[in-house]
């Protein structure tokens, strides 16, 4: 499953699903505009998590979640508690971050 989060709303999101895979962005990030296909795709592959995509800018509350401080972020939770979390721009980075939630 895949949302985009239209508001300040991703600690709600968290809670109420047990494997969560989030990508912080902004519309002026190239790096985030490369991997936002990606990130879409392992979503469609991934049908026992939920994928989320979250505007950075527009979602003070949300960033405090992943302690964001650099764009693209990609972060994990499980039971709502952040498991891991890491800025990248290359899809493997990705893979292994979603695979290590995925298997549990």
């Amino acid at each position: 499953m895949l949302i985009e989060l239209n508001e300040d709303t991703l600690a709600d999101l968290i809670t109420k699903n047990d494997k969560v895979v989030v990508q912080f962005s902004a519309s002026w990030c190239g790096n985030c505009r490369i991997m936002k296909p990606k990130f879409k795709k392992m979503a469609t592959e991934n049908e026992n998590l939920t994928f989320v995509l979250v505007d950075a800018e527009n979602s003070p509350e949300s960033r405090k979640l992943a302690n964001v401080s650099n764009l693209p972020t990609f972060a994990t939770f499980v039971n709502g508690k952040l498991v891991n979390e890491t800025q990248t721009n290359k899809a493997e980075v990705l893979a292994e971050l979603v695979s290590e939630i995925s298997s549990n």
